[in-house]
């Protein structure tokens, strides 16, 4: 692995920096959460049409960038620093790379120009609230999660060569506005149950779309209702034998690396943020950042944050050698455990800038609460911590000697309790 920097990656962060600094303040992001989309159609724009920002690790046959995985994470952490509420997680790393792994020829290249250049918004719909479940962050998605043939999730149905969808989802990233969503749904029922990806257009007769109040209003949610959708399937029409499973496992290692990128931005900011101010704030008639504790309070918090820099860097270096066919074929997976590390250093790092900030910075409106929300939502969204972490050990084999040590151990005891029963019944 090589930490450096290209030339071309250094700029594309000196870029995106310039931009969101000078159009992305805190005003200006509470004013774009508030409007209907919610997220500043402009900026979106400007991202799109001067930095091609949705199609940086897309082909470019398919009019993207051909960046890998590592130059997405940079854009997502330059984002983060700023909290800018933009549609690129559900469009760019959620939607697109199952469309382009799964998807047909014709539907490549109708959907994923248009994605390229902006102009097509798109979202992935899970049943219920298990995106995080369904993304394989947290554990086996090969489980009934898109329903399972029960009621409830999102049932498939063909009827007369027509796929229908009934049912619900929950956390719908950017959901409410997205011009294309890529649905997971249970197909098949009990006989040849099985979970496939459908597209269904904006404006489907029969779906219903409501945004949702959220903790955190920079990571906008909705609730998606299909009342018998029509819908198309995601891949040929054999697609039955498609491995959904992997694939989404696959695209939720790339979303986990590239919000951990967004997290480790955020909680870069919020450390400046507290330090500067601890470096105006007097108390006793010094700066209280001249205070022993104080430096030892933010030193930590640096600390932490450079750690989960450096493990975001390697997940997006692991997920770039994977798509370029070395470096593990899958056991260098590193999204969740760097999702993990992430989301404990922002929530750290804002909990230090509620704290240091004094009086102010427990009042709602502060700036400190908007890193505080990011954090607790995106846990509560694609965590929690403990269950990423334990699904890398998992992955790693951490556990299987523990489980072989407790089978043994199982196996002795019931062999002794046998042996004492035999003598029991000899003295009887």
């Amino acid at each position: 692995m090589d930490a450096a920097f290209s030339a071309e990656q250094g700029e594309i962060r000196r870029t995106l920096r310039e931009v969101i600094t000078k159009r992305c303040g805190p005003d200006e992001v509470r004013a774009a959460v508030r409007t209907p989309a919610g997220h500043d159609s402009a900026l979106w724009g400007a991202l799109a049409e001067q930095l091609g920002l949705p199609g940086l690790a897309l082909p470019e046959a398919y009019g993207g960038v051909g960046c890998t995985t590592a130059e997405l994470a940079l854009g997502c952490e330059e984002l983060g620093r700023a909290l800018a509420p933009t549609p690129l997680l559900a469009t760019a790393a959620l939607a697109a790379p199952l469309i382009l792994a799964l998807g047909t020829d014709e539907q490549r290249a109708e959907l994923l120009p248009r994605i390229a250049a902006g102009e097509l918004t798109a979202a992935l719909a899970v049943p219920g609230t298990g995106l995080a479940t369904a993304l394989g962050l947290v554990g086996d998605n090969r489980g009934d999660w898109a329903g399972g043939g029960r009621a409830g999730g999102v049932q498939a149905r063909l009827h007369d060569g027509v796929w229908r969808l009934y049912g619900q989802a929950e956390q719908v990233i950017d959901g409410h506005s997205a011009g294309l969503l890529v649905v997971a749904a249970h197909a098949g029922g009990f006989a040849r149950s099985r979970t496939l990806l459908f597209l269904v257009r904006e404006g489907a007769p029969g779906m219903v779309r409501a945004r949702q109040t959220g903790l955190d209003e920079t990571r906008t949610q909705a609730r998606v209702e299909l009342r018998d959708v029509e819908a198309e399937l995601l891949g040929a029409d054999t697609a039955d034998e498609a491995d959904v499973p992997d694939a989404l496992a696959a695209v939720g290692d790339v979303a986990a690396t590239v919000v951990a990128a967004e997290l480790v931005g955020a909680a870069d900011r919020a450390l400046e943020r507290t330090v500067e101010y601890v470096q105006q704030r007097e108390q006793f008639g010094r700066a209280i950042g001249s205070f022993q504790a104080v430096k030892h309070r933010l030193a930590d918090v640096y600390v932490q944050v450079q750690a989960a820099r450096s493990a975001a860097y390697y997940a997006a270096w692991a997920a770039g050698a994977e798509a370029a066919g070395f470096g593990g074929q899958g056991a260098e997976r590193a999204g969740g455990l760097a999702l993990a590390q992430a989301l404990d250093a922002l929530r750290t790092a804002a909990s230090e800038a509620v704290q240091l900030h004094g009086g102010i910075g427990f009042t709602w409106e502060h700036e400190a609460h908007l890193y505080f929300k990011r954090a607790a939502g995106d846990d509560l969204l694609l965590g929690p911590v403990h269950r990423l972490r334990a699904r890398a050990g998992e992955r790693a084999g951490l556990f299987a000697d523990q489980e072989g040590e407790a089978a043994g151990a199982v196996e002795v005891v019931e062999s002794v309790e046998s042996a004492d029963e035999a003598e029991l019944g000899k003295a009887v």
